[in-house]
């Protein structure tokens, strides 16, 4: 009757437990149990078994304790009671090392117990006897064999039964998927960063401005699905995938649509975690990684961050052979299965230019591709596709919001749509319009507005005056179409901008007078300073910095300077991806690096004399659009197209003798081509 009870309980319990769980599945907390698990229920029996076992030791500790009636006495008054003859019995308790017994205080009343601790030198306890025997007590000794013999257990084989009880416990909890002690456990595996077949739901459909990179990897999916197609032709699928480009470029979803669109099971790792101090740990996780996979391929295994893993080998030693030796592992791994055995690697980077050639070689990394930021059709689909499941008013052209976000990622076209819906939660607004993705376009390049600082009017004069430079000298160089719209609407990283849809890094090819003319745009706001108030401030400073960059890449990277010749004195110092900085090579030194300063001061002041005339020139049309942008704070392109209409079209070419910027007047309009 009773275990039938027991089992109704339990089944009780299982069922409450499952709706609990079911209600709180959706708010991602879920009761880590579950009841019908044979491992759960061993750890439930294994925990109740520690439970008494820790009982059992703290039972056995407080009966080892010495514990006796009456009251304690000192050994002198025991030797007076004794002399007297009052002593009537006396035990010596050999494990407790004490002496307890009953005394006589006198013939009218009852006996009284006491005790007393015996010296630790075993020299007094003859003497103590013979005190007490002379008295006329009643000696006796208890050897107390039960004690010693529990004293055993609790000191030798309780705490091993414990211990044994507790690692059973550990690795069963790490085989039912304990984070905290499944790190303890598996402190040389890899640990649990799978999704089975089936849980990865992203697919080639969420993916959008990376075609190139697509076509390479719909292959690998072709591969995992139906391998006899390529058995049929004798050719042999990829056995791994390298993905580089700048952060943000949807590395790590392409590789989870590629492990969606074949149903495989899919290894997401990162490349610190096999990277240890302690010798041996990654090459450990490196062959625990491929021994999961091989236990349920066809799979995917990617790698992000490789580079922290696959660090061209030598150098220092010490914490770099632990690099080495895991990096030697991964190589064996990749070359351990066949083609056929359906496992591909993809691995992901924005170093490229740090990995071990041997990692790069055909066999383990067959194919290499470049995952670059999107271009204009790229970047629509992209803002399409974050769209999608938003409530966007139709009044949203997404064609104009990739037109004004030129070298945007992936991530950041993603976080445009974020704020654009947080800035209409924020307006209370049922849809997302082109208001919020305006400002949404504007945060994310310049920031918030600021509203703890308020310009004063001698700021808001100078800033419009430096805008207004920036865009009547883009006209003249026949670059406004490129200049989406000035503002002096202050941000967090700027007073005031004059925002392009593109930059110069991100054309493909450039020639010498595109470069000329860039520079000349980027120091019209210096000079539309100089010319007005006839000095310069300090909201020129990020132009002159683009404006020396780009010099200093013209002159001593693309050999494009007639004085320092068709040379390359320049190099790019870390991954182009990364935003690398430009740094002279080891043989520019000397008067070589003076020219190339030299020529590269040269070019920029040249160009603020052809910004200066330019803006003098014009004066009476620039003195118009500083009014007009001082009104309205912002101007967008089709008004400045009209206001800089009249704006002669001009072309910037190198003086042979002086190897300096000059202009030539083309005397057309903005308008024409």
């Amino acid at each position: 009757m009773n275990r039938t009870r027991m089992a109704d309980s339990l089944k009780r319990f299982r069922v409450r437990l499952a709706e609990f769980n079911r209600a709180r599945r959706r708010r991602g907390f879920v009761f880590p149990l579950d009841l019908g698990s044979k491992s759960v229920r061993q750890m439930m029996y294994l925990t109740l078994a520690l439970l008494a076992l820790f009982g059992a030791f703290a039972w056995s500790l407080s009966y080892l304790t010495p514990v006796s009636p009456g009251r304690e006495i000192a050994l002198s008054e025991l030797s007076v009671l004794a002399a007297d003859h009052q002593v009537v019995s006396a035990t010596i308790d050999d494990f407790d090392h004490r002496v307890e017994g009953t005394y006589q205080e006198s013939a009218s009343r009852p006996l009284a117990r006491w005790w007393v601790t015996l010296p630790s030198s075993d020299s007094e306890t003859p003497a103590l006897i013979k005190t007490l025997t002379d008295g006329g007590a009643t000696v006796s000794v208890d050897r107390q064999s039960q004690k010693y013999v529990l004293q055993f257990l609790t000191q030798y084989l309780l705490p091993l039964v414990i211990l044994a009880n507790l690692f059973a416990l550990i690795f069963l909890g790490a085989k039912t998927g304990g984070d905290a002690v499944s790190g303890l456990v598996q402190f040389g595996g890899i640990g649990r960063g799978r999704n089975s077949a089936g849980e990865t739901r992203i697919t080639f459909a969420d993916v959008a401005g990376a075609e190139v990179a697509l076509v390479e990897l719909r292959e690998v999916r072709d591969y995992l699905v139906n391998p006899a197609r390529f058995a049929h032709l004798g050719a042999t699928a990829p056995k791994g995938v390298l993905m580089y480009g700048p952060p943000g470029c949807g590395k790590t979803l392409m590789a989870r649509a590629v492990a969606g669109e074949s149903g495989v099971p899919f290894y997401s790792i990162s490349g610190a975690e096999f990277v240890e101090s302690l010798v041996g740990v990654g090459a450990a996780r490196v062959r625990d990684l491929f021994r999961q996979v091989r236990h349920v391929a066809p799979a995917i295994v990617f790698i992000d961050e490789i580079d922290a893993a696959g660090r061209r080998r030598g150098g220092v030693a010490g914490g770099q052979e632990e690099r080495e030796q895991t990096l030697n592992q991964l190589l064996i791994e990749m070359d351990g299965f066949e083609a056929t055995a359906g496992i591909v690697v993809i691995g992901a980077t924005n170093r490229p230019d740090i990995l071990d050639p041997a990692l790069l070689r055909p066999g383990r990394f067959d194919r290499q591709v470049t995952v670059e930021p999107p271009d204009l059709e790229g970047r629509e689909a992209i803002l399409r596709l974050h769209a999608r499941s938003r409530p966007i008013s139709p009044d949203v052209d997404f064609a104009h919001l990739a037109q004004r976000t030129p070298g945007f990622t992936g991530a950041d076209l993603g976080n445009v749509v974020n704020e654009a819906a947080l800035l209409g939660i924020r307006a209370g607004r049922p849809e997302v319009g082109p208001e919020e993705f305006d400002e949404a376009v504007m945060r994310v390049l310049g920031g918030p507005k600021r509203k703890g600082h308020l310009m004063t009017p001698e700021e808001r004069s100078r800033v419009a005056h430096h805008e207004a430079g920036h865009a009547l000298v883009a006209a003249a160089m026949g670059r406004l179409d490129d200049i989406h719209r000035i503002s002096i609407v202050s941000r967090s990283r700027s007073l005031g901008e004059a925002q392009a849809r593109k930059s110069w890094q991100d054309r493909v090819v450039l020639t010498r007078q595109e470069l000329l003319g860039e520079i000349v745009v980027t120091v019209g706001g210096r000079a539309a300073e100089t010319v007005v108030f006839g000095d310069p401030s300090t909201g020129a400073e990020d132009d002159i910095a683009k404006a020396t960059a780009i010099a200093l890449n013209l002159a001593g990277r693309f050999g494009m300077s007639d004085r320092i010749g068709p040379v390359r004195l320049l190099e790019t110092e870390g991954s182009e991806f990364l935003g690398g900085a430009t740094v002279p090579m080891e043989v520019t030194t000397g008067t070589v690096l003076a020219d190339l300063h030299g020529e590269v001061r040269a070019i920029i002041e040249a160009a603020l004399g052809v910004a200066v005339q330019t803006l003098t020139e014009n004066r009476a049309t620039f003195d118009t659009v500083v009014a007009a942008l001082l009104e309205h704070e912002s101007l967008e392109q089709e008004v400045l197209t009209d206001m800089l209409r009249a704006v002669p079209r001009l072309a910037v070419a190198v003086d042979p003798g002086r190897s300096l910027v000059a202009h030539t007047d083309l005397r057309r309009p903005v308008g024409e081509s």
